[in-house]
């Protein structure tokens, strides 16, 4: 598995590093053509993507 997070405006972790649950990796912007600050999360294996809803934990 693999995550991908876009439109960030600074990333705080390199990529491949481990994070762990609640680390802060970047901060939220709105690069490209997006309208206003947002994230774009998505979870892919195999290069595809994936309903990034099944792989979100609740907090415990």
């Amino acid at each position: 598995f693999t995550t991908v997070y876009c439109h960030l405006s600074k990333f705080l972790v390199r990529p491949g590093q481990r994070v762990k649950r609640g680390q802060t990796i970047g901060l939220v912007g709105s690069s490209g053509k997006a309208l206003g600050p947002h994230l774009h999360y998505e979870v892919r294996r195999n290069g595809k993507s994936l309903n990034p809803y099944y792989y979100i934990l609740e907090e415990q």
